[in-house]
C-alpha cells in the first residue's frame, strides 16, 4: 500500500480509468472529485458529468479540451495492474475522504457542535468498493434459512399468543414500538419484556428518560417475586430473597437514567462504558422511550414532532443493528386516539415517519372496566415480517404485581373467555369445599350437615361447569 499518493499516482488513475471503462465503474460509488489535486480536479469533475449524463467515458480529446489537463495512454495493462488500481484508490479515497472530515470537523468542534462529528469521521473510515455479492437465492437454501434462524434469533417475548401471530417472536437488529396514551402501560409494557427476557436468561440494559432508576427497580421487584408493590417494604426480606434466588439463574439486567433529549450517542457510549467496566454485552435494550430523544445527524426544533421522530427512529434501528441487539421503544399516540378502540397509523404522534421504520408497532388499548377486570389489548398495526397486522392480542394484567401474562384464551372483546369463566368456577369449589373448624369443635353432627350442604353446591357448580 502507497503511503503518499502524490500528483503523478492520482493522474495515473485517471489514466487507467480512461483505459478500462469498467475500472470507472467499479470504483464509481466512492469517485469523488474533490478528493483530487487542483491540477487534475476539473478533469475528474469532467469525466463525473460525462459518465452520469451520456453513460459513457470520455476520451482523452474531450478532456483535454474541456479542461486543459492532458492525459496519456497507459498500454500493456493486465489484470494484475487493475487490481492494484482497485486496492490502491480504496484506500486513496477513503484517506482523503478522512482528512477532508477531520478538518471539518474541527471547525464544529470549535462551534461546540459535537454531535455530528462522529457520524463524518464513521462514514469516512467505513468508505469502500462493494464486494459483497448478496445471496445466491437457489444455492443452499437450508444453510440460508438455517442462518437466518440463527442469526436473527427469533426470541418470545414471554407472550405465546403475540409470538404465535410474529412467527417466533422479535428479531434482534429489529425496532419495536409500543404505542399507547398517557397512562395506558407503555413502561409497563416494556418492563415486563425486560423481566420475560431477563428470567430467559438474556443480559440487557433499560433505560428510562422518564421513571427513576429506583422507581423502575421497585415496579420490576413486583414484577419478579410476584409481589403487590404495597408489600414490598412490608415484606422485604422475602422479597430480597427471592431476587437473590432469581439472579442465579437470570441473565443481567441493568437500568439506567438518561435526562429527556439525550441522543442516541449517550445510549452508545453508555453501553460502550458499561461493557469496559463489567464485561456486560447486551441482548436487548429498552428504551423509555423514543419521543423524548433527540437525534444527532441533524439539527431538528423539539416542535418539528415528524422529522425530530423520523431521525431518531432511524438512529435508534441502526444502533439495534449495529449491536445485534432485541431492541424496544414506546411512543405517544395523540389526542386523536382518546376515545378510539381501533387504533391506525394516524393515531401516532409525530405522524407516519417512525412507522416507516418501525419493524413492529403495537397499539396498547386498555379502558377502566378492562383494568378492574385484569385485561390489555394489544392491537397489531404494523409487522414487517409476519402477517399479523390488524389481528388483536389479549393479555391479563395482574394490578397487584404489575405482571403482564398472555391470556389463557383468545376472546378479542376484551372481556373473560369460557376458559377464565371455568377457572373461576374451579376456585369456588375449592372455596366451598373447606371445612370449619369451628363448627366442628362445637357440635360433632355439624360436619356432617354441612357437608351435605357443601355437596348441593358443589352439584350446583358442575351443573354451571356443563353448561358452558
Amino acid at each position: 500500500m502507497l503511503k503518499e499518493y502524490s500528483t503523478d499516482v492520482q493522474r495515473l488513475f485517471l489514466e487507467m480509468m480512461l483505459e478500462d471503462a469498467q475500472s470507472y465503474i467499479r470504483v464509481q460509488n466512492i469517485f469523488n472529485p474533490e478528493n483530487f489535486e487542483r491540477t487534475l480536479k476539473p478533469a475528474a469533475e469532467f469525466i463525473k458529468q460525462h459518465c452520469d449524463e451520456f453513460k459513457t467515458m470520455p476520451d482523452r480529446a474531450q478532456i483535454s479540451a474541456a479542461t486543459g489537463v492532458r492525459l496519456q495512454s497507459v498500454p500493456d495493462l493486465n489484470e494484475g495492474h487493475f487490481d492494484w488500481f482497485l486496492e490502491e484508490f480504496e484506500n486513496f479515497t477513503r484517506r482523503q475522504e478522512l482528512e477532508r472530515a477531520i478538518l471539518k470537523s474541527a471547525d464544529l468542534l470549535e462551534k461546540g457542535n459535537y454531535d455530528p462529528v462522529e457520524k463524518l469521521i464513521k462514514d469516512a473510515v467505513q468508505i469502500s468498493l462493494t464486494r459483497d455479492m448478496g445471496t445466491d437465492y437457489f444455492d443452499d437454501p437450508r444453510t440460508r434459512l438455517m442462518a437466518l434462524k440463527n442469526n436473527n434469533g427469533q426470541n418470545s417475548t414471554g407472550w405465546h399468543n403475540l409470538d404465535r401471530l410474529l412467527y417466533g417472536g422479535f428479531n434482534r437488529g429489529e425496532l419495536q414500538i409500543f404505542a399507547g396514551g398517557s397512562g395506558s402501560g407503555k413502561s409497563l409494557f416494556m418492563q415486563n419484556l425486560a423481566v420475560n427476557w431477563a428470567q430467559a436468561g438474556l443480559n440487557g440494559v433499560y433505560i428510562t428518560l422518564e421513571l427513576s432508576e429506583g422507581l423502575c427497580a421497585m415496579r420490576i421487584d413486583s414484577m419478579m417475586t410476584n409481589t403487590a408493590s404495597k408489600e414490598i417494604f412490608k415484606d422485604i426480606d422475602t422479597v430480597e430473597m427471592k431476587i437473590k434466588m432469581m439472579s442465579k439463574k437470570a441473565g443481567a439486567l441493568r437500568i439506567k437514567y438518561m435526562p429527556a433529549q439525550s441522543t442516541v450517542n449517550d445510549i452508545r457510549a453508555y453501553l460502550k462504558e458499561l461493557q469496559i467496566q463489567t464485561g456486560l454485552r447486551a441482548d436487548f435494550l429498552c428504551v423509555d422511550y423514543l419521543d423524548l430523544l433527540m437525534p444527532v445527524s441533524a439539527k431538528v426544533s423539539p416542535n418539528d414532532l415528524f422529522v425530530k421522530d423520523k431521525y431518531v427512529s432511524e438512529e435508534l434501528r441502526n444502533l439495534a443493528r449495529e449491536l445485534n441487539v432485541l431492541f424496544v421503544t414506546a411512543s405517544q399516540l395523540n389526542r386523536s386516539a382518546v376515545e378510539e378502540i381501533e387504533f391506525d397509523h394516524s393515531h401516532i404522534s409525530g405522524g407516519i415517519s417512525k412507522i416507516n421504520t418501525a419493524d413492529n408497532v403495537f397499539g396498547i388499548f386498555t379502558s377502566r372496566a378492562m383494568r378492574e377486570r385484569g385485561r390489555y389489548q394489544l392491537q397489531l398495526m404494523k409487522t414487517r415480517s409476519s402477517s399479523g397486522v390488524g389481528q388483536k392480542v389479549e393479555l391479563e394484567f395482574d394490578i397487584n404485581s404489575l405482571r403482564i401474562r398472555a391470556a389463557e384464551d383468545d376472546a378479542t372483546d376484551g372481556g373473560p373467555g369460557p376458559l377464565a369463566q371455568k377457572s373461576r368456577i374451579y376456585e369456588s369449589i375449592k372455596a366451598t369445599s373447606r371445612a370449619v373448624e369451628a363448627s366442628q369443635s362445637d357440635n360433632e353432627d355439624t360436619p356432617k350437615i354441612t357437608a351435605d350442604v357443601q355437596s348441593n353446591k358443589l352439584k350446583q357448580l358442575l351443573s354451571q361447569i356443563k353448561q358452558h
